[in-house]
Order: structure tokens, then C-alpha cells, then sequence
């Protein structure tokens, strides 16, 4: 592993866990906390979460563990390249899903709106809250335990009104401050990643085909250069290589773009980095590009009538389980109706739906509102 930059997070500027700890053995503290997300039930559960097709339609599909495994590698990637600490990329691409409800974001907007009253549902947040209190599994304290760095990553977007209430680590959004540049670099990989495999699921699944993709200027390219190269090449292994080719494009334009600006701005410090303008970025022309295929996946794939018949399905099931849990708090598990006495009966039930998976979340549904299942 090449040294680090001076302005990537190590050893001597971390600042550290909310609990004091002794120093692990033969692992760094930022290991540590990259083994205590893989370690986590939460993390478990991301593989029967939706990214964008529900769990049970098929087993090739990217479930949101599947998508997290695939950030970490591409934010790793680039970190030796730039020279950051691949371990905290890692940790903050591993879990920054973890607050995800079931069903994607179908399921958040529905437990969003169900909580309008009660103070709102952001999935960060909810990331934050998994890392810093719901998981039970350490003597001395609730939640993992992580480092600063990892939490500011996971927490990539936050309300004002919620980012004044987090101190120290909602400062930044108050204060239109930048994170680190891992967190920054955990967020790109994330997009690359999410694009380009919605892009693979959406023609395996037959809702998007090569045609209208042949369209899009950033498949088309690398399509033709594959094309040229393998003429006689069968469809799936075109689809497959022409992905591949996309996401390598990518990882050089970022990493090409953020090296510029990193030596634009000359950061000597995480300090400086703060105070700088965003570093980690695409080109103008790969921005433009990837913005394209944004759009192009959310009215023919997003919007798509069999995806948006699942999408009001997932709307109802969330809905229908808040309603009856806020209605009558007995038909909660134990542990949750434990929660409720110290947290309020909103916010314990968003808890417990949040952390559900697609295929649980349809279980508990059946149970409550099915006459077969009594």
C-alpha cells in the first residue's frame, strides 16, 4: 500500500471514538471498524434489501449488500490511486446502506411520509443511527463504536434541522463544510456503481433493452468500441463488456479529475480539505454524461409500469404495518416495545421497519393483515 497523503485520514489526525478504547491488535483502528460493519446484523440483512428489484424476483439481481461490496471495491480502487486511506473508503462504502428500509427507495418515501409528524425519516441518518446506537452487540457501549471519519462518511446527506442536533458531526452541513476526501470519494464510487449495475440488472430483467440503451452516449460508445473489437460477440458477454468498460471510464475520469483538483487546491491538511470546494469529481464531460444515463435510467427503468406496480405495493406494505403498529404498539416484538419506553412509539416503529428486509417486511404483512396466516 502506497504512503499516505497529508491530507488523508490516518493515525494522527483521526478524532476518534465516542468511546475510549484500547488499541486493537494487528489490525488499524479503521480495520476495526470495517470488520465491526461486516460483523453487524445490519449488515447481514442488506443482502435480502432491494436495490432496485424486490429480493424475491430473481437471484441475480444487486441487493443492497451486493451493491455495498461493489462501492467498497471501486472506492478502493481509487484511494491507492490518490493515495487516501482505503481502509476508511472501505469501512464508509460498507456501510453506508445500513439504515436502508426495505423495498429501496420506495420504501423510504413511504416511511418518510409516515413519520412527517414525528420528525421525518432520512435513510443517512437512519445509517448513522443503526452505527451509533441500534446495534446491540458490545459490553461496554451501544452501537459500534466507529471513528469520527466513518460516521461523517455515512452520513452523506442531512437536514439542517437534524444536522444542528448531531453536534460536532453535523457541523459540516451547517456550516457548508466538505467531508474527508474518503467520504467524498465513498459517495462517486457509489454513483458508478448504482448507475452502471441498474444499468446490467435492467437489461437482464428484459425492462430495458440494448436498442434504447444504443441511445445513451456513454453506453453507446464503449457498445461500439466492443462491437468493432468482437464482432461476432453474443449478447450477454456484449452487455457484460460493455459495463465493465463504462465503470472502467469512469474510475480513470474521476481519478484523472481528482487529482487535478487536488493539485489545483493543494490541500496540506483534512483541515484544508474541509475548507475546500468539493475535490473528488468527475470532468465536466463525464458529469454531463453520467447525468445523461441518470435520466435515461429513471423514465425507463425507475418509472417503468412493472416496477412502479412493486413500488405501490412496497408504499402499501410500509404504510399499512406503521399504521398498525402506532395503532396497537402490542403487536411489536419484545424488544421494541422495551424501545418505546424511552424512545417515542414513532420512532421506535420506524426502527423496527427500517430495519426489516423485503422478504421479512411481507411476512409481517401476511401475519397481520392476511385471515390464512392466523
Amino acid at each position: 500500500m502506497p504512503e499516505l497523503a497529508r491530507y488523508a485520514v490516518g493515525p494522527h489526525n483521526s478524532r476518534g471514538r465516542r468511546w475510549r478504547e484500547a488499541p486493537p491488535v494487528g489490525r488499524s483502528e479503521l480495520q476495526r471498524d470495517r470488520d465491526r460493519i461486516i460483523h453487524s446484523t445490519a449488515f447481514r440483512r442488506l443482502e435480502y434489501k432491494t436495490q432496485v428489484f424486490v429480493n424475491h424476483e430473481g437471484d441475480l439481481f444487486r441487493t443492497r449488500l451486493t451493491h455495498s461490496l461493489e462501492v467498497a471495491q471501486i472506492a478502493r480502487s481509487v484511494a491507492r490511486s490518490l493515495r487516501l486511506n482505503e481502509d476508511l473508503v472501505e469501512a464508509i462504502s460498507l456501510a453506508h446502506d445500513l439504515g436502508h428500509t426495505p423495498f429501496g427507495h420506495a420504501g423510504q418515501d413511504a416511511l418518510h411520509h409516515c413519520m412527517k409528524t414525528h420528525g421525518g425519516f432520512e435513510h443517512n441518518l437512519q445509517s448513522l443511527r443503526v452505527v451509533d446506537q441500534l446495534e446491540q452487540r458490545y459490553a461496554a457501549f451501544d452501537g459500534l463504536n466507529l471513528c469520527f471519519e466513518t460516521r461523517e462518511g455515512i452520513l452523506k446527506h442531512c437536514s439542517l434541522p437534524n444536522a444542528r442536533k448531531l453536534g460536532e458531526l453535523g457541523e459540516r452541513f451547517v456550516k457548508r463544510r466538505r467531508p474527508s476526501l474518503e467520504a467524498q470519494l465513498a459517495n462517486l464510487a457509489d454513483e458508478i456503481a448504482y448507475n452502471n449495475h441498474d444499468v446490467d440488472d435492467g437489461l437482464r430483467s428484459g425492462l430495458l433493452s440494448i436498442e434504447q440503451l444504443a441511445r445513451v452516449s456513454l453506453f453507446a460508445r464503449h457498445m461500439k468500441q466492443v462491437t468493432r473489437e468482437y464482432p461476432r460477440i453474443d449478447a450477454r458477454r456484449l452487455v457484460h463488456e460493455t459495463v465493465r468498460r463504462m465503470i472502467s471510464a469512469l474510475v480513470v475520469d474521476l481519478t484523472r479529475q481528482s487529482t487535478k483538483n487536488i493539485k489545483t487546491h493543494a490541500p496540506r491538511s483534512v483541515d484544508d480539505v474541509r475548507a475546500a470546494p468539493p475535490l473528488i469529481a468527475f470532468s465536466a464531460a463525464t458529469e454531463r454524461a453520467q447525468q445523461e444515463l441518470k435520466q435515461f435510467l429513471r423514465l425507463n427503468l425507475y418509472q417503468h409500469h412493472r416496477v412502479a406496480r412493486m413500488t405501490n405495493k412496497a408504499r402499501r406494505i410500509v404504510a399499512d404495518l406503521f399504521h398498525a403498529f402506532i395503532t396497537e404498539p402490542r403487536l411489536l416484538p419484545p424488544q421494541y416495545r422495551d424501545q418505546a419506553k424511552t424512545e417515542t412509539a414513532a420512532r421506535t416503529v420506524a426502527d423496527y421497519i427500517a430495519g426489516m428486509t423485503d422478504r421479512y417486511a411481507i411476512r409481517e404483512y401476511r401475519r397481520l393483515f392476511a385471515v390464512d396466516a392466523i
